[in-house]
């Protein structure tokens, strides 16, 4: 049976396919769609629910580390326009994109920008 792991991988080549259902990801994992929601099942979880924390992933990573524009964030995603996205996004994180990337930006050149000037030794 495939790990957890292995699982979100699938569903990562999936996603880059376009084929991100139930049955890209079994195929993918050369299991049966029925015998892969049993054992996602077993582990306390289900495929939307890996899906939906493997898109978030993906989401975060896009929106921190590229200038991408949503819509195209959406569509690799596999969502079917950027208000979709929005609102999922916003739904799972509590934060529209938009504002969640103008935080990991300002987080950066936070750590980036120098800590005040030296300061002179007096003697």
């Amino acid at each position: 049976m495939p790990s957890a792991q292995a699982a979100r991988a699938a569903m990562v080549a999936s996603l880059r396919h376009g084929d991100a259902t139930l049955d890209g990801t079994a195929r993918a994992l050369q299991v049966s769609a029925r015998t892969l929601q049993r054992h996602l099942g077993r582990m306390g979880t289900s495929h939307s629910e890996l899906l939906a924390e493997v898109r978030l992933d993906i989401a975060c990573r896009l929106l921190a580390d590229s200038g991408k524009r949503l819509s195209d964030i959406a569509k690799i995603l596999g969502y079917a326009n950027a208000s979709s996205f929005s609102r999922s996004f916003a739904r799972l994180m509590k934060i529209q994109p938009i504002f969640y990337r103008r935080l990991q930006l300002a987080r950066k050149q936070e750590i980036t920008r120098p800590r005040g000037r030296p300061h002179a030794i007096v003697r």
